[in-house]
């Protein structure tokens, strides 16, 4: 067994990840297993900087706000503000924080700098506006849209006037109360206003779909783009109030489908653009069903992975990364019968393994599930193994001074 994993392991670089594969993917996802750790950013922007260089990416999508995100491509591709500010307005979850995130934005912006348009970088959050302990008002994305379409259509063809949806609106507090995560009654998605918004916002995309020769020869493809990310949150956004407002036992499994219905349709949209690599938790990534726990509760739903695989087919794969320890969150030392004690075992401190060939050698003796003493950290599931188009195993995580982990809950098991 341990000569077969060897003989599967390759350094971390793109051209050993890409050998993997059967075709240049349009999506390559790269999952990680816990997040906060500016280890394992730093080795996502070195694959990526390697995607560019060497396979023609040009984007790359992660787990953080989609609006948001427009902050940090509007500075990579046209300098627009400042790092800081880029860094500080353009990161959801507080992850604008991270070095690692910094040194991504910054390097994307000295590699557009003099480039043609057609050969820039670009940069995509595809999480929607939502944090786990609520989500955000749908106002700043239904008046972009409305905004959009109210000065390049006719009057006649809107379903509302700006004043009727800020009426409609309301104060903002009422969307993003936090008791809401733990109180239905104290949202705002099943009001009368909600129900109405709903309707204008299923409107409003209908009328920017119907339009879009008009609008695309009278603005940009660009500017075309950014209004169905508009279009596509304000939906979203107010179907997860909706559900947020919910009291029936589906309730918290429909926030977290919704949420990741979000991320693949902001994901199918990245890859209208051409390949890029997409980065967030292995859970929302992988193929097979996402589990966790909520309160005490087993959560399943389909993530955005999931989605997005069955879409595109072979046009999407997927790496997760594994890891062996985290002595700073109490992860040690993994169990040797474990996959990730196999892998621990290997030479390398980092290293890209064959996952289909690994599972063929697994099969004679499973392994066994890791047991993570830490929330915040999820194991492979060694059944899911020969789902995967590789791993990427990085040794040990060591603990970087003055770093501060968030998890959004995802991996809790």
């Amino acid at each position: 067994m341990a000569t077969g994993t060897k003989d599967s392991a390759h350094a971390v670089e793109a051209a050993a990840v890409m050998r993997l594969l059967p075709a240049r993917p349009r999506l390559l996802a790269l999952g990680e297993p816990t997040h906060g750790e500016d280890t394992l950013l730093d080795l996502r922007n070195e694959l990526f900087r390697q995607l560019v260089e060497q396979e023609g990416y040009r984007t790359i999508a992660i787990e953080s706000d989609c609006v948001a995100g427009l902050v940090v491509d509007d500075y990579v591709t046209s300098g627009t503000g400042t790092l800081d500010e880029a860094v500080e307005r353009g990161f959801s979850h507080g992850w604008g924080a991270s070095a690692a995130n910094r040194e991504l934005v910054r390097w994307m912006r000295a590699y557009n700098d003099g480039r043609p348009a057609s050969e820039r970088l670009r940069f995509a959050g595809f999480d929607g506006p939502l944090e786990i302990t609520g989500a955000a008002s749908p106002r700043q994305a239904l008046t972009a849209l409305h905004g959009y379409l109210a000065a390049r259509v006719d009057a006649d063809l809107l379903p509302c006037t700006a004043e009727a949806l800020d009426r409609l609106l309301g104060a903002d507090d009422r969307w993003t109360e936090p008791a809401a995560m733990t109180d239905p009654s104290r949202s705002a998605g099943r009001s009368a206003e909600a129900g109405e918004l709903r309707l204008l916002a299923d409107d409003l995309v209908a009328l920017l779909d119907e339009q879009t020769p008009h609008l695309i020869a009278a603005t940009s493809r660009e500017e075309w783009d950014r209004a169905r990310l508009y279009g596509r949150t304000a939906t979203g956004l107010l179907r997860y109030h909706r559900w947020m407002a919910d009291a029936s036992p589906a309730r918290m499994t429909r926030l977290v489908g919704v949420r990741d219905q979000m991320m693949a349709d902001n994901l199918l949209a990245v890859a209208e653009r051409g390949p890029a690599l997409v980065h967030a938790h292995n859970s929302h990534l992988q193929r097979g069903k996402s589990a966790m726990r909520m309160g005490g509760a087993p959560l399943e739903w389909w993530g955005a992975g999931a989605i997005v695989s069955a879409r595109l087919g072979e046009e999407y794969a997927f790496v997760a990364t594994a890891l062996g320890t985290i002595r700073h969150q109490g992860v040690d030392t993994p169990p040797p019968d474990t996959v990730e004690g196999l892998l621990y075992a290997l030479p390398q401190d980092r290293c890209v393994v064959d996952a289909r060939r690994l599972a063929a050698v697994l099969a004679d003796a499973p392994p066994a599930a890791r047991v993570s003493p830490w929330f915040g950290y999820a194991p492979l599931d060694p059944a899911h193994v020969a789902d995967l188009d590789g791993i990427v195993f990085v040794k040990d995580v060591p603990q970087v001074e003055n770093a501060e982990p968030w998890s959004d809950g995802v991996g809790e098991v």
